[in-house]
C-alpha cells in the first residue's frame, strides 16, 4: 500500500492519534512529518487531477484511519484546491471521518420508525455499558458509537448496525459483550 514504515492495529494506521497536538516540534513534530510524507505519498497518483478528489480522500482515509486537518490541508495542496473546497467535500460525505474511530462500529438508528420502537433507550444502555456518547470513540479505540437516521430496515426497527451487520433485536442486548469476546478470542488465538 504505502512504502513508508506505518504502524498498524489492524488495518489502521495509528500514528496519526496525537496529530491534532502536535505543532511541527519535537516527538509530535515526527508524528506530523511521518503524516505528512505518507500522504504526500498517498497523493503521488492523484497530484493535478481534480476529478479524484474523493477517491484520494478514501485513499488517505484508508492509510490513517481519518482524515485529520493536516492531512486535508496536503490533499488540497496536492489537487490546487483551497482548503475550504476539501473540507467541504470531506465533511459532505458519511463516509469520512475526522477523528479515529474503533475497530467496532456500533450504530443505531433513530430514524421515526426505529426512534417509536425504542433507540433513545438502546442508544442510551450503550452510551452507559461503553462509558461513551454517541460519535464518540473508546480511549482503547474497540468501540465507535454512532447514531444514524435510517439505514433503510424500518420493518426490523429498532435496528442495530454492528461493523456493517444488522443485528437481530434479540441480540441488541449481547451484541458489546459479544465483539468484546471476539476480541479477547483473537487476542489469545
Amino acid at each position: 500500500m504505502v512504502g513508508m514504515a506505518v504502524q498498524e492495529t489492524g488495518s489502521v494506521c495509528r500514528c496519526a492519534d496525537k496529530i491534532s497536538d502536535s505543532a511541527g516540534s519535537g516527538p509530535g513534530g515526527q508524528v506530523v512529518d511521518e503524516v505528512s510524507g505518507i500522504v504526500r505519498e498517498v497523493m503521488t497518483k492523484y497530484r493535478h487531477h481534480k476529478g479524484m478528489l474523493v477517491h484520494a480522500l478514501q485513499d488517505v482515509q484508508r492509510v490513517l484511519g481519518y482524515l485529520p486537518e493536516d492531512a486535508l490541508r496536503i490533499v488540497a495542496e496536492e489537487l490546487d484546491f483551497p482548503f475550504a473546497q476539501v473540507y467541504g467535500v470531506a465533511s459532505f460525505y458519511t463516509q469520512f471521518y475526522f477523528s479515529p474511530r474503533g475497530k467496532n462500529i456500533l450504530q443505531v438508528c433513530v430514524g421515526t420508525a426505529c426512534h417509536i420502537r425504542g433507540a433513545p433507550a438502546i442508544l442510551g444502555r450503550f452510551e452507559q455499558e461503553l462509558g461513551i456518547k454517541a460519535e464518540e470513540t473508546t480511549a482503547d479505540f474497540e468501540f465507535t458509537l454512532g447514531a444514524v437516521s435510517c439505514v433503510g430496515c424500518c420493518g426490523l426497527a429498532p435496528v442495530v448496525v454492528a461493523n456493517e451487520r444488522v443485528v437481530k433485536k434479540k441480540d441488541h442486548h449481547k451484541i458489546i459483550t459479544r465483539l468484546r469476546k471476539q476480541a479477547e478470542d483473537s487476542a489469545v488465538g
